[in-house]
């Protein structure tokens, strides 16, 4: 019997909840959206927080040494939970899943679903499969079936949103495994993309994050290598898009065109997530990134030519297999150059399935966690100095709710600058909701956020707060049983740490 000839649909008498947990890159959590959405189209709830699931979908990265261990430590954990749960299923996807496929049952046989990153639109059809047979079924695609983008969403934030341009990458970094489970890069037609996102504009949104395992490589399909630019450049025609950001782009497809349509486009930010990786030549060429250094720089200072207020970040591995002394301090004067205004920093750990995993010269752990330290420290003082900058700038700052962990006993709110800097900002006395623009002076910068301690400047109220708002109304109002429950998380998209997940270049 095939996924298709299995009915979905749950009954509204069983108010069955679900759970997703969610690891790795914001390609993943971009994916638990759609999962959300699917199982909420079948009649599903969320859990409430702290509360025990009917199901729990664990949306696996396979890119970290130990993410198996980790995996199979949480599902143990789940066994005893649903030994004493009746009905309770549990289901694996994502990377790991596509990468170990049957052997997640074989380990772990109260799984009762595995199915991979091409296939996420059958779950409901597989959980209720797996129901019906009392087996577990594993439904792993070697290819992409339906584009993601199509499939039912519960986005968890109601005024900013993750809009999937492309999937897969054709990229072959001996240290990344993503090509080899998401397949080649797929881009979606123009038309779709600027679609979704003029929809999402008229649902309140005013900020989209463009996502791809290669962002700036979109066109590739087609042979337009300015078709990225292009697009940018479309969105800035999106009437009430306030807010236009893209991760992770790769260097070696970051063209002059697309530095153009940011300078020129008001509604894209001046923010750039721009993967470095290392800053030795030889680790470069060893890690298969085709581009070097001097380029790497080159692009830099171009951007920072046409915007010189540009926040840049970046992504660098320490250790990497062969990396010598000579290496790491080149990989240390890129960082003094270039001048990030932050990097996601991380210790090489090897990659099951990559080539890098089976290189010779793997570095002792000592070393590499002496250099990791020393690059740490060189960033957080550059960070320091660059945030230094903005003390005594005016910024206008989209409020965000979770992004303050002491908001409540500082009597302070945290949103987003343009360039998206964290910023914390003293309560003004009137109303002020996620969603919504406040204009604040900034009196006193950290290396990781800046502080705004005078009084609001002013408050704009958006129909981003508006639909934050309804959606706060919808979520306590009473529901009949098979419909959306609960709080959702809400948030602006954070920055893509891609070389801790490996799943962006």
């Amino acid at each position: 019997m095939g996924t298709a000839d299995i009915s979905a649909d749950i009954s509204a008498d069983t108010s069955k909840t679900y759970d997703i947990r969610t690891y790795g890159c914001q390609m993943n959590v971009h994916d638990s959206e759609r999962l959300s959405g699917l199982l909420e189209d079948a009649g599903y709830v969320r859990a409430a927080e702290g509360g025990e699931a009917d199901v729990v979908v664990f949306n696996t990265c396979a890119v970290r040494e130990n993410a198996d261990n980790r995996l199979y430590g949480n599902l143990g954990r789940l066994a005893s939970v649903k030994a004493q749960h009746p009905g309770m299923q549990i289901a694996v996807g994502g990377c790991l899943a596509q990468k170990d496929r049957e052997t997640i049952v074989k380990k772990a046989p109260w799984v009762d679903v595995v199915f991979g990153t091409h296939n996420i639109g059958h779950l409901p059809a597989l959980l209720e499969r797996a129901r019906v047979q009392e087996e577990a079924q594993v439904e792993i695609l070697e290819s992409l079936e339906v584009f993601p983008s199509t499939l039912p969403t519960r986005r968890e934030s109601a005024y900013a949103a993750w809009v999937s341009i492309s999937v897969g990458c054709n990229n072959t970094c001996t240290f990344c495994i993503v090509p080899a489970l998401r397949g080649k890069e797929k881009d979606r037609r123009s038309g779709d993309i600027l679609g979704e996102v003029a929809a999402l504009v008229n649902e309140g949104v005013i900020e989209v994050t463009l996502l791809g395992q290669n962002v700036n490589a979109y066109g590739s399909d087609i042979g337009d290598r300015q078709a990225f630019g292009k697009l940018l450049r479309a969105c800035g025609e999106i009437e009430g898009l306030e807010r236009v950001r893209f991760t992770s782009p790769h260097p070696k497809d970051f063209t002059d065109d697309v530095i153009a349509a940011m300078a020129e486009t008001p509604n894209v930010m001046h923010q750039l997530h721009m993967p470095l990786q290392s800053g030795s030549d030889e680790v470069l060429r060893a890690m298969r990134r085709s581009y070097r250094q001097e380029r790497y720089l080159g692009i830099i200072e171009r951007v920072r030519a046409a915007m010189p207020d540009a926040a840049i970040t970046t992504d660098i591995i320490v250790g990497f297999p062969g990396e010598t002394e000579e290496d790491f301090e080149q990989t240390l004067e890129v960082v003094r150059r270039a001048r990030f205004a932050q990097a996601f920093t991380f210790q090489y750990s090897k990659r099951p399935g990559t080539p890098a995993a089976d290189m010779e010269n793997q570095i002792p752990k000592e070393v590499v966690q002496a250099r990791y330290e020393r690059l740490v420290e060189l960033q957080e003082q550059i960070s320091w100095e660059e945030n230094k900058k903005q003390v005594g700038r005016t910024l206008e700052v989209l409020v965000a709710e979770g992004e303050g962990r002491k908001d409540e006993a500082t009597a302070r709110l945290s949103g987003r600058a343009p360039d998206n800097r964290l910023v914390h900002f003293t309560r003004p006395e009137e109303p002020v909701r996620p969603g919504d623009v406040v204009t604040v002076e900034i009196t006193y910068a950290a290396p990781h956020h800046l502080l705004a301690e005078g009084p609001t400047l002013a408050v704009r109220r958006t129909r981003a707060g508006d639909a934050w708002e309804r959606r706060q109304a919808e979520a306590s109002a009473p529901k009949a049983a098979g419909v959306m429950l609960g709080l959702p998380k809400i948030g602006v998209p954070a920055p893509l740490p891609a070389a801790e997940s490996g799943c962006a270049c």
